[in-house]
């Protein structure tokens, strides 16, 4: 079985932007070193909790270190931006790491709308239009836009055709020597079915709930129509809290699972709470049982146990490669610019699954 990492950049409480992206730059020179497949950050913003905002730049700076590893999007949030920005970042970040760069796009905004529209110029109200002058929807258009960037990418750039016959060509870079690898990724079936349209792989968000994993993929294999030689390539991404013991590492979730509560009730996602104590005195009954049906899906336990479970999921799944998403909360007296839970949780599941 091939595993990866999905890392969102966690805050904590009392650590800093610089000090989440150090943790996260040790974190992805231990998976590179130990095997993992693929290193990808995710898309959100304006999250007290999360510090992945750009993945871009992130990888730019959490890869200098790395030398194997994948490194790679899991996503950016395509409605926030131009497809040409887009390309031509990724480009870039194919010129310094050559032949492994992934291009994980979503289609959903990572966070809400008022940010989106931010992110976006329109906060004031104003609107982009189209070629027809109507306003123009970045969601409605997110099939045309992932077609752009397939364009963009590839060794001739775009042509777009322009009025009275002429055309007009756009590169992200002077050349593109390795065409990062587009993913489309989702947590519904419009996603599935789209990647299945255009040929692409698809990578199904288990870890965000669990529910239609199953559906997703199969809409998806069922409806792969091919692009030349390709076919279906997917994988599933799961929370994993793993530890020396189950007791530690059922502990160890527990920050995670708060967050997942006051996710659901429409809470703030505060900097994460710490292991103990602090995250006990915040995580009643009410919200355990709530999250309850969530943390189901979770892989959690000891090596054995977790790595059990994974080979149990692939095996549902039909997949050879499981995403991995770090839960593990951090103890108040942990190292600020490091996650030791973390980098053991990658330990483990490397001695089990990677030798």
């Amino acid at each position: 079985m091939k595993l990866s990492v999905l890392d969102l950049i966690g805050v904590r409480k009392g650590q800093t932007t610089s000090q989440a992206l150090r943790a996260s730059r040790e974190l992805a020179e231990a998976a590179d070193r130990l095997g993992y497949t693929r290193y990808w950050v995710a898309e959100h913003h304006n999250t007290e909790s999360v510090a992945s905002t750009t993945p871009a730049v992130e990888l730019m700076y959490l890869g200098q270190n790395t030398h194997r590893i994948r490194l790679g999007s899991g996503g950016v949030m395509l409605p926030n931006h131009s497809a040409l920005a887009i390309a031509e970042q990724f480009a870039l970040l194919a010129a310094v790491y050559g032949d492994r760069i992934d291009l994980g796009i979503g289609r959903a905004p990572g966070t809400d709308q008022l940010t989106s529209a931010a992110i976006r110029g329109q906060l004031s109200g104003g609107h982009y239009v189209d070629s027809s002058g109507r306003a123009a929807d970045p969601v409605r258009d997110f099939p045309q836009h992932v077609e752009e960037i397939q364009a963009l990418l590839s060794s001739d750039g775009a042509v777009f055709q322009l009025p009275l016959g002429r055309t007009y060509r756009l590169r992200p870079a002077p050349d593109v020597q390795h065409p990062p690898q587009i993913w489309l990724l989702g947590s519904s079936d419009y996603s599935a079915e789209l990647a299945a349209q255009l040929g692409l792989p698809y990578v199904f968000a288990h870890h965000f709930s669990g529910i239609g994993t199953e559906r997703a993929l199969a809409l998806y294999r069922s409806g792969f129509r091919s692009q030349g030689d390709t076919t279906p390539r997917t994988f599933v991404s799961v929370n994993v809290s793993v530890a020396d013991n189950e007791a530690e590492a059922w502990a160890l979730a527990e920050p995670h699972m708060l967050a997942m509560a006051r996710l659901r009730t429409g809470g703030a996602l505060e900097k994460g709470r710490f292991v103990g104590r602090d995250v006990r005195s915040a995580l009643s009954d009410d919200l355990r049982e709530m999250v309850a049906p969530i943390v189901e899906s979770w892989a959690i336990g000891d090596p054995s146990q977790v790595a059990d479970q994974l080979r149990e999921t692939a095996a549902r799944f039909d997949v050879d490669e499981i995403m991995v998403h770090p839960v593990q909360g951090a103890r108040e007296t942990d190292p600020i610019d490091s996650w030791p839970a973390r980098l053991r949780g990658l330990e483990l599941l490397a001695e089990q699954l990677l030798r």
